[in-house]
């Protein structure tokens, strides 16, 4: 996989340090000290060259003495800048990614389901956490500290010309080498990241994937297959680090050998103007010391470049979700304090993808529908899978966009309504239920602070749940674990009834909510559901045609049309689809 990010991307870098404002403070900081340390960097070699050749020369112990104390005490106040340098480095990426994962987070919960249908759950947590750890790298161990030793080579050159100009010239002559290498190994490490986060995206997805559908996998005896699968996941990402050792594992070596060879060369012709009297012995030993600064900060600076690509990749793909453009549509500013219920649909067309990529034509689901929902009135939608029914309920919610048509609540498109006042006012109560790894009162209430307790207790006791609400330990404050797996079916059902009634909307939504229940909680949900839908506009959909009988009004859906309407014994006497999917079932339970 190539990879597009550009090392001094000078729009990714100022969209950055726009979320560095807030700590304007520690940034400047950070590059005082960073300029802190590039100027201390050649003292203690000069110190040592100072020394050698006036006190150690002369045998002044006393002088040499105080020599070492100023030597440690500069040892001391370096130590006490690098440990600054690296808290307020560290510091400012932290803060800067926790303002950064703050606002994609804010735009991914603002994002069209339509954006989650196609993007993979382990794509966005990997842009989320780790692309995340790795644009903090750009603060504590890329920018700043790339300016810092660039500024520190800058200084132990001038201070290596000052002293000789020749000794200088033979230290620095193996540096064309290893810059050579180092761009090299630059180039190297750039080609091998876009791989090594690829694979880490593939192994979220893989295995929160499959985290979440182990029942699936157990219960059709896949663990072989799955795990030969995840091992084959598990080498290809193992492939693409081992890759960037091996490179790592050739650069330094080659580093530390050029290293020793511009110290041989330095002590071989040093040594010789120290015996010709050409050169002191002080700055023959400082000049030794002055190669080991140098090699340090070359030889990083490659690691650090990487470090620096590498946050400017992640950054890229960052933006690139903060950038998606699927957001919710922001909607009107129509925001009623009460809403009648009345639902209309005046010739709807929808599908979720804009072209069918076979004849180039929109893959309808919903092909010009239109029916009008009376407020308080209860009406049903029955048909088979993939007729449409649950589309009718997102398109409601406005989680996807209508193609063509209109839909109206109390004669008002809905694209005037403040989107989330909208959504306030209309509940769902879905098939699959969700529940987050919380107590029971924090997934009924979502944490709104207007719901008290004693509403909840008010609300169980209406639609008949408080009886095992009352079974549990510590009652609403009981923790139900990850999607509410410590409780049955019906149970989590009923929690989100009890969620759906809290809210008091002003219209409900019933989506199969008891397709997978057993005929004693069916009972305690057919009289929850009696309770929710009294007084308020309610739509059913339904596979059970037992269960909506009493409906004011059934729409039947095939492949997305409304092909007839009516109560129960008026679509009953037409003798068209609905009687026969009735037949069908009332047959098949008599046979049961």
């Amino acid at each position: 996989m190539s990879v597009s990010g550009k090392a001094f991307d000078q729009g990714l870098f100022r969209r950055i340090f726009e979320f560095t404002k807030p700590y304007k403070k520690i940034f400047w900081i950070g590059v005082a000290l960073t300029i802190g340390l590039a100027l201390l960097s050649p003292l203690r070699p000069i110190l040592t060259q100072y020394t050698l050749d006036n006190y150690v020369a002369n045998d002044d112990e006393g002088a040499l003495l105080q020599m070492t104390m100023l030597m440690f005490g500069l040892l001391i106040i370096q130590s006490l800048f690098q440990f600054m340098h690296s808290w307020y480095t560290n510091l400012l990426g932290q803060e800067v990614i926790r303002g950064l994962r703050i606002s994609l987070f804010k735009r991914m919960i603002n994002f069209r389901l339509s954006y989650f249908d196609k993007t993979p759950v382990g794509t966005t947590i990997t842009r989320s956490v780790s692309d995340m750890e790795t644009i903090a790298d750009i603060f504590s161990e890329g920018l700043i500290v790339i300016i810092g030793d660039i500024l520190q080579l800058i200084v132990i050159i001038t201070v290596m010309f000052t002293l000789d100009w020749k000794l200088a010239l033979i230290s620095l002559s193996t540096i064309p080498l290893l810059l050579i290498a180092t761009n090299i190994f630059k180039n190297k490490i750039k080609e091998t990241f876009g791989d090594v986060r690829t694979q880490v995206a593939a192994l979220n997805t893989f295995v929160q994937e499959h985290l979440t559908g182990m029942r699936i996998v157990q219960i059709f005896n896949r663990e072989e297959t799955e795990l030969r699968k995840f091992d084959h996941i598990n080498q290809q990402h193992r492939d693409a680090n081992i890759k960037s050792v091996w490179y790592y594992s050739i650069f330094f070596p080659v580093v530390e050998i050029l290293s020793a060879i511009s110290i041989g060369l330095i002590v071989w012709w040093g040594s010789g103007a120290v015996i010709r009297d050409q050169l002191t012995f002080g700055i023959l030993v400082s000049f030794i010391m002055y190669i080991n600064m140098l090699f340090r900060p070359i030889r990083e600076l490659a690691d650090k470049f990487n470090t620096l690509q590498m946050g400017m990749v992640s950054s890229e793909r960052i933006f690139k979700v903060m950038d998606e453009p699927e957001l919710t549509a922001a909607g009107g500013s129509y925001a009623p304090q009460h809403i009648g219920g009345a639902i209309e649909f005046k010739n709807v067309w929808f599908a979720y993808d804009d072209q069918d990529q076979t004849n180039k034509q929109p893959n309808w689901i919903l092909k010009d529908v239109s029916f009008l929902v009376n407020p308080g009135e209860t009406v049903a939608f029955v048909g088979a899978t993939g007729a449409g029914k649950s589309t009718i309920i997102s398109i409601l919610n406005r989680f996807y966009e209508i193609s063509k048509g209109q839909i109206l609540i109390d004669g008002v498109d809905i694209k005037e309504f403040e989107i989330h006042h909208l959504r306030s006012r209309i509940a769902v109560v879905l098939q699959d239920v969700f529940l987050f790894s919380d107590t029971i009162g924090n997934n009924i209430s979502l944490y709104n602070p207007d719901i008290t307790e004693r509403e909840m207790t008010e609300a169980a006791e209406a639609v008949g749940a408080m009886t095992f609400i009352n079974q549990l330990p510590g009652r609403f404050q009981y923790q139900v674990q990850e999607r509410g797996s410590v409780l049955s079916m019906g149970q989590r059902q009923l929690i989100s009834f009890l969620r759906a009634y809290v809210y008091k909307p002003s219209v409900l939504i019933l989506d199969e909510a008891t397709s997978s229940v057993d005929s004693t909680t069916e009972e305690l949900i057919t009289q929850a559901t009696s309770v929710l839908t009294k007084g308020r506009t309610s739509i059913v959909i339904a596979h059970r045609l037992a269960t909506i009988q009493d409906a004011d009004k059934i729409i039947v859906l095939d492949h997305g049309e409304v092909i007839e309407s009516g109560s129960h014994q008026e679509l009953l006497t037409k003798n068209g689809p609905y009687k026969s999917l009735f037949e069908i079932q009332f047959n098949h339970v008599s046979e049961g």
